[in-house]
């Protein structure tokens, strides 16, 4: 599976402060980015997986209410967080 508890881990520790600090945005936000980026590669293989592509726009929705959030209480940490995910270009 691609998105072990390693992973997890390794996600909430860097964004998020520590490894139990799972409940932050930017490490919701950095690992919806993961989950988003391997299912648009699973995408660009199956085309007509519907249902992938569904959970996609889901999860897409998912990341850019929380950005939304962030634009709203913290600017700098929205900022941050875009500039290390590479978020916008």
């Amino acid at each position: 599976m691609y998105l072990t508890t390693e992973v997890k881990k390794q996600f909430f520790s860097e964004h998020g402060g520590s490894e139990t600090n799972t409940g932050s945005s930017e490490a919701q936000i950095a690992l919806f980015s993961h989950r988003i980026n391997h299912l648009t590669e699973h995408l660009k293989r199956n085309r007509k997986d519907f249902g992938t592509q569904r959970s996609l726009i889901a999860l897409v929705g998912k990341r850019r209410k929380l950005l939304n959030y962030l634009t709203k209480t913290d600017i700098t940490r929205y900022r941050a967080i875009v500039a290390k995910l590479g978020l916008r270009k």
